[in-house]
């Protein structure tokens, strides 16, 4: 497209002085690496004109076809699982794959021949889509908060963003090897392979464990009274603590916002995070943490866990008051002699038939008494 009238495109409009001239020059430069003039007004209505180097960089040279000639999975199959990544569905003819996704479709070629059912590849295709949409956008966000400096033209966001995007991310491969391998060996080693799952065939994804809820009180109320940023850092925080808390027997599953997470084979364990994260985000002056524990079969799919154990342990955290830990009888029973135990009144869960007696546990070292939480949960409880 040489000799472009930029202004009459009206990709100028809007901008004078130095802001102009930059976008003037980074606008040739696209031109020259061979944007088109829908690419770039496209970009500039989106405000994304000077990331377009970085989608370069990042961006396929293949088609679904292509991919098929290089790895043997057929089109339909590499466009149906790129959709059920979360990513948008490609024409035809759009070139969208990368050198990554041919060794990729070979991998998941690989996979199917050696007796994998698709249904089995659907789901580990969609569990990891979930994933690293969260992690693509916590390192986007990472790269701009390092790498952006007040005062950056367009220009000089394209040139750094696009290479330190060439040189950065081929170091990311070793990285999510690393954290993958990792993972799978510990679920190896948390797994169970006994004389009843090699009889059946199958694994049994049922468990009795305890599970726990911990969620900041009023998270949702907070959003309208304080900055998006300092919303982000309370929701890190937890993020973090709950992170360095899980320890085996305690497996953080997942972290949604305002809300974590676990799991444990063993009671004592769990209350002890349970209890260790609400009294840290009150050392810390943060917003308060409430936590519920429960106890019974859950069913392990997907790396989650489902059942009614863990829509108990979702209710109980429901009437807990801020700063307080609240347990069923079973995990109260379990770990008498590891806490102080309190009763917090018999309380009418959602789902839940009759009133559920709950009690409070409180470290035998005497921090987190929370005696003043009994009495609020057991005045609040309309069973009482």
């Amino acid at each position: 497209m040489p000799g472009v009238d930029f202004a009459r495109q009206g990709l100028l409009d809007g901008l004078e002085g130095d802001a102009r001239a930059h976008r003037e020059q980074l606008l040739a430069r696209l031109v020259q690496d061979g944007f088109t003039e829908e690419e770039l007004r496209t970009a500039v209505a989106e405000n994304r004109l000077a990331l377009l180097p970085v989608e370069r960089v990042l961006g396929g040279t293949y088609s679904a076809a292509e991919i098929e000639k290089r790895s043997g999975l057929n089109a339909d199959s590499v466009v149906r699982l790129r959709r059920i990544l979360g990513l948008p569905q490609p024409d035809a003819d759009d070139s969208v794959f990368s050198d990554e996704d041919v060794e990729a479709a070979r991998s998941i070629k690989l996979f199917l021949d050696a007796g994998f059912e698709e249904e089995r590849i659907i789901e580990i295709t969609r569990v990891l889509g979930e994933g690293m949409a969260r992690l693509s956008a916590t390192i986007t966000a990472a790269f701009v908060e390092t790498f952006l400096k007040p005062g950056d033209s367009e220009e000089d966001v394209a040139l750094r963003f696009s290479g330190l995007a060439e040189q950065l991310t081929p170091a990311t491969g070793p990285i999510l090897v690393a954290a993958f391998k990792n993972h799978l060996r510990d679920s190896v080693q948390r797994g169970m392979l006994g004389l009843a799952e090699l009889q059946s065939g199958d694994l049994a994804n049922t468990q009795e464990i305890a599970v726990c809820f911990a969620d900041l009180v009023g998270f949702t109320r907070l959003g309208g009274q304080v900055e998006v940023r300092e919303l982000g850092t309370v929701a890190s925080r937890l993020a973090g603590h709950a992170a360095s808390l899980a320890t085996d027997p305690v497996r953080l599953v997942k972290t949604i916002g305002d809300a974590a997470m676990f799991v444990s084979r063993e009671p004592g364990p769990l209350v002890e995070v349970a209890l260790t994260l609400v009294r840290a985000f009150a050392d810390e002056d943060l917003p308060s943490l409430r936590a519920g524990i429960a106890f019974g079969p859950a069913v392990m799919h997907a790396g989650d866990y489902y059942g009614n154990t863990v829509n108990l342990a979702s209710r109980v955290t429901g009437v807990a008051r801020p700063g307080s830990v609240l347990c069923t009888r079973p995990i109260r029973d379990a770990t008498r002699e590891q806490f102080h135990w309190s009763a917090a009144g018999r309380h009418r869960l959602k789902g839940v038939a009759g009133h559920t007696p709950l009690y409070r546990p409180r470290s035998r070292d005497g921090d987190g008494d929370g005696r003043g939480a009994d009495r609020a949960e057991e005045a609040a409880d309309p069973a009482k």
